[in-house]
This record gives structure tokens, C-alpha cells and sequence, in this order.
């Protein structure tokens, strides 16, 4: 996995290191039910889950470059819906500290840059809950296209399922715009 450099942030693949600002975060009650998790209760949750990071090379860590501190991740998962090998889905999740700084449309705006100028993907997706208005105001600032509501699309931690709003950018979407912005 790439490193990433924005001007506030690093991302870059999970180290073990950051184990306690990814529990610190993780275990927020504000931070796993807008994803669809339940909060780590130990920094054992945290260790089991950061293993599977560190397996998976899909997720970044977010480094905020200020304070070197783990804040969150950005990952690009088998996509759901379109499952061929040159679509991913975008995840995210930021420490409740750092909510309204901007600082998630920066790091996806930067997976989203690699993922088409570097990998050489063809479409991204990403969904959030309804009522998850910060996940979608990134949604819309990064300039995905709205595909529709998918009901009871996401199997909770909790055994209940949520509706999920869909989203998708291609390629050719990404190259409009960067044009636009030239």
C-alpha cells in the first residue's frame, strides 16, 4: 500500500504502534454506530481488529501530522455491489475529535486520487446510514454520484440491519472533474 501525504495528514498502512489511539478512538460511543460497530470495550477489540488490518493491507491509517496521532482509517474493501476485480468500496471512520475539520473529505479525496491515477480502478462506491448526515456531506463534497437507497443492505454488529444510500464515481467521473478544477 501507497503512502499518502496531504498537507495535514499521513496515510499509510496500519502499524501495531498506534494500538492505543486506535482503542482511544474506537472506543468512542460516537465513533462504531455510525459505521454499523459496536465500540471497543478492551484494547483487546482493538488488537483483534487492527490484526486483521495488518493482514489485509486494505486500510490506511489516518496520521494527523500536527500531533503524529492516529485519528482514523480510510479503506478500500471488495466492493459489494460490483464485485469485479477493478471496483473497491470506500470505508472511513474518524476519531469524534476531529469531526468538522474537514479533515475526512481530505483523506478520502487522496484514496480517491490513488485509486484511479495510481491503481487504476475503473468505479468507487460508498454508502452511509440515512441518518448519517456528516458521512454524506463528505459524500457530496468529493462528488459522487447518488445511485439510490438500498433498504436493510448492512448487517449491524448488533444483529439488526440498516438501509444504506449508495453512491458510486467512475473513472470518467473522476477525469470530469479533475478537468473542471484545472
Amino acid at each position: 500500500m501507497k503512502t499518502l501525504n496531504t498537507q495535514r495528514l499521513i496515510l499509510k498502512s496500519f502499524e501495531e504502534e498506534y494500538l492505543d489511539d486506535f482503542f482511544e478512538y474506537a472506543s468512542s460511543p460516537y465513533v462504531g454506530p455510525a459505521a454499523g460497530w459496536e465500540p471497543h470495550k478492551t484494547i483487546e477489540d482493538s488488537k483483534v481488529i487492527m490484526k486483521s488490518f495488518l493482514e489485509s493491507d486494505e486500510n490506511y491509517m489516518i496520521i494527523y501530522k500536527e500531533n503524529g496521532k492516529l485519528i482514523g482509517s480510510v479503506g478500500l474493501h471488495p466492493d459489494k455491489v460490483r464485485a469485479y476485480p477493478n471496483s473497491r468500496e470506500i470505508g472511513y471512520v474518524l476519531s469524534h475529535d476531529y469531526w468538522g475539520k474537514g479533515i475526512m473529505t481530505e483523506a478520502v479525496s487522496a484514496v480517491i486520487e490513488c485509486a484511479f491515477e495510481h491503481m487504476g480502478l475503473s468505479v468507487l462506491t460508498v454508502a452511509h446510514f440515512p441518518d448519517n448526515r456528516r458521512s454524506k456531506r463528505v459524500i457530496e463534497k468529493l462528488g459522487f454520484v447518488y445511485e439510490g437507497l438500498v433498504p436493510e443492505a448492512y448487517l449491524c454488529a448488533d444483529g439488526t440491519y440498516r438501509d444504506e444510500q449508495r453512491y458510486r464515481m467512475t473513472a470518467e467521473d473522476y477525469k470530469r472533474m479533475r478537468r473542471n478544477t484545472v
